[in-house]
């Protein structure tokens, strides 16, 4: 059985939805997903190994969407649909995860908030207060507790 779909009839809305700060210089998208194919190069398990292999689709699938397709995007099948449905519900749920932080402590632009790195380490918690003036403490406090029972996939 062939499932026929059109990768951007998925991907552009979700990415437009998103909303994230393209990024400078351009090669920034080349080193990330250099540095993806490396960690799914090493990865073990089969949970470590889809997690990492939706690292890699989201990382060119980003540069396609913001204009530098460095790398093409495997069809959309029956093979890949569990990477890609891995992809969309993890980098949504970190997406959630920090507008709600954003929420919680009651940055007056919440919706400017628009981040989807890992939130299970405090450090990545700081760095995204700082890129947005948010007090570093009290974002750190909401998000160690939102870890608690946010659906973060790893």
């Amino acid at each position: 059985m062939r499932l026929k779909v059109d990768l951007d009839t998925i991907l552009k809305p979700w990415f437009r939805v998103l909303s994230l700060a393209q990024q400078s210089p351009p090669s920034w998208y080349r080193d990330r997903i250099r540095e993806e194919l490396q960690e799914r190069r090493i990865a073990k398990s089969k949970l470590h190994k889809l997690s990492e292999t939706s690292d890699v689709l989201f990382a060119i699938s980003r540069a396609r969407y913001d204009g530098f397709p460095v790398h093409k995007l495997p069809p959309f099948t029956i093979q890949h649909f569990p990477v890609y449905a891995y992809m969309l519900a993890k980098y949504s749920s970190r997406w959630g995860f920090y507008r709600m932080a954003a929420v919680l402590c009651k940055a007056p632009q919440y919706n400017l908030v628009r981040e989807v790195v890992n939130p299970s380490k405090d450090h990545k918690l700081n760095e995204v207060s700082s890129r947005h003036n948010l007090n570093q403490e009290e974002f750190r406090r909401v998000g160690r507790r939102l870890r608690g029972f946010w659906p973060l996939l790893p």
